[in-house]
């Protein structure tokens, strides 16, 4: 090219183009406070620790970004009293909590998926009260019924997965940017027909609150901030519905098919023809839909929204996952008034948090030499609080009768021993109930000793009638007792169903198989978790039957060994009586 020749327009650089999830923190940076946050459900990675890493750097240099410990005292997070100028003032002092110090920037939460559910209730109390940093939630569970509180999560306008996060290399916005777009984000106006169309494609979807739509519209405005506009156009609203409606979503929207439609008569020649404007806004809304589920919607979560109508596991909470309260031992758990005794501990600082406020009124005149003292009373006591894991006791009910010991009886007793070696490992114990003849007994009661368990299934006879409804009476009386004691029960009934003695000793079929049925009823109404196995050569429907009215999982193992017996127990899916009633 001659130097004289006029050098050729060049075209803009094009703007740079972010994935979704890069949107994600974009937006949230830009408007922390009205966006809520976001749930992250993904385990330790370099990818998740790159995406926080940018998202940190987005945030203003001067913001707080704060990571919140789940044991963390609810003074120092909520706010409360300042005990060192209180005790120095003789008089209340309050000090902000975490939530008020990091206005402004963001709170992570490790293993938000075990974050108290009162807690959480509480957190989202205040988001709907005042501003609120952003909260990231950190979702590591390893269970698909493991999830953040819902009351928290409902409130944070995105969710991310961790294949859906980005690798390194891609280019990331600059923080000039984000707060060039958050001083503009105030001056931002959404158009009365741009709402309506977020609602719309809310409905669209089977959302139903009107929280995520709020959500979804300042996602919009916090987009054309971003790009430096007044207005709310469709490109920021498509944006919208992909990040914060579509992973909400209950239902997958499908266009119906275009009916043939009658012949309109002919209208008048003076009659202004109508309008299809209406028609136009379905087809427009259906595109809308239709391009936001093909361009985000993984292919496990369209499985799970086709399998919608199924019924769904109910998420398990504190008391169910197996935790139970304690004065002793486990993880810390605040306090509460109480008295000492009995083993408990004194928690101090609370204890003196409680008695710093009234140490004006309880001063006495007449003693000087208690001056600068602090005056505790009984009513200031705070006992320390503890989780610890619940134990769960596997009570083992085996038809010991003849018929029964001809099928399954030894197969039973290699998987006890099989279970035994794994209950030792997780300090969880088994007991063995065997029933026979005329009546039932413990034979081990609740145990981890391999060589005790042993010795007591190598004495196990086998042998007589069946009198099913004591074997089953004797089980649910053991996990009554074992329930009292603060363990979670679980029963397994091993019988073939050939119940011929009833409750009272008698023989007879019928008077048997009718005290069975009732023996089930009442560890129903008990609330156990419960597995009936079939042991007959043959499916048996009266154990099918026995199975249903205790509420358990029937498992027919015409063909069982050692190995699927102990696989069966130890599957904890069963179904929860309690709750489901």
């Amino acid at each position: 090219m001659s130097p004289f020749e006029p050098m050729p327009e060049h075209d803009p650089a094009p703007a740079p183009a972010y994935d979704d999830a890069q949107w994600v923190a974009i937006l949230t940076a830009i408007d922390p406070a009205g966006l809520g946050g976001v749930a992250l459900r993904a385990w330790s990675s370099p990818q998740r620790d790159l995406f926080l890493h940018h998202l940190r750097l987005l945030l203003p240099s001067a913001a707080p970004f704060r990571k919140m410990p789940l044991n963390i005292a609810d003074e120092r997070l909520f706010g409360g009293l300042d005990l060192t100028a209180t005790l120095a003032a003789s008089k209340p002092v309050m000090a902000q909590g975490m939530l008020a110090d990091a206005a402004g920037g963001a709170i992570l939460i490790a293993m938000a998926e075990r974050l108290d559910r009162g807690r959480a209730a509480r957190i989202a109390n205040i988001m709907d009260q005042q501003p609120c940093p952003a909260m990231i939630l950190l979702d590591e569970g390893l269970e698909d019924d493991e999830a953040p509180p819902a009351a928290l999560a409902d409130r944070l306008a995105f969710s991310l997965s961790g294949h859906a996060l980005p690798a390194g290399g891609v280019l990331w916005p600059d923080q000039l940017d984000i707060a060039a777009a958050t001083e503009c984000l105030p001056a931002v106006a959404l158009s009365d027909a741009g709402l309506d169309r977020l609602c719309r494609l809310a409905s669209m979807f089977g959302i139903y609150s009107l929280r995520p739509s709020i959500l979804a519209a300042r996602a919009a405005h916090a987009r054309a901030a971003f790009d430096g506009r007044l207005e709310v156009d469709e490109t920021d609203i498509d944006l919208a519905v992909r990040l914060v409606l579509v992973p909400r979503a209950t239902i997958i929207p499908a266009s119906e098919p275009v009916s043939d439609e009658p012949d309109q008569p002919d209208q008048p020649e003076d009659q202004p023809t109508d309008t299809t404007a209406p028609n136009e806004q379905i087809q427009e809304l259906e595109e809308t839909v239709t391009d936001a589920t093909q361009s985000l919607l993984p292919p496990e979560l369209l499985a799970a929204l086709a399998a919608s109508h199924r019924q769904r596991r109910t998420p398990r909470g504190a008391g169910q996952a197996g935790e139970s309260m304690s004065k002793l031992r486990g993880r810390p758990a605040g306090s509460r008034p109480g008295a000492l005794g009995g083993g408990a501990r004194l928690a101090l600082l609370d204890t003196l948090r409680a008695a710093a406020p009234w140490q004006r009124l309880r001063a006495r005149p007449d003693q000087p030499e208690r001056r600068g003292k602090i005056a505790v009373r009984a009513d200031d006591f705070r006992i320390l609080r503890f989780k610890e894991r619940a134990r769960t006791v596997a009570i083992f009910s085996v038809d010991a009768s003849g018929s029964a010991a001809l099928n399954r009886l030894a197969e039973a007793k290699g998987a006890i021993q099989l279970l035994l070696a794994d209950c030792y490992v997780r300090r969880d114990q088994v007991a063995l109930v065997a029933f026979r003849g005329r009546a039932a007994e413990c034979l081990l009661p609740p145990t981890h000793a391999l060589a005790r368990a042993r010795r007591s299934l190598a004495s196990l006879p086998g042998g007589g009638p069946t009198p099913l409804a004591l074997g089953i009476d004797e089980a649910r009386l053991l996990a009554d007792a074992e329930r009292r004691r603060g363990h979670l029960p679980l029963l397994v009934l091993l019988t073939d169903g050939g119940a011929n003695i009833g409750r009272d000793g008698k023989p007879g079929r019928a008077a048997a198989a009718a005290d069975a049925l009732a023996a089930a009823r009442q560890c129903k109404v008990a609330g156990f978790r419960a597995l009936v196995v079939d042991t007959a050569p043959r499916p048996n429907p009266f154990v099918a039957k026995l199975a249903a009215e205790m509420g358990a999982r029937y498992l027919p193992l015409p063909y069982a060994d050692a190995q699927s017996l102990s696989r069966a127990v130890q599957n904890q899916d069963f179904i929860n009586v309690r709750s489901a009633a």
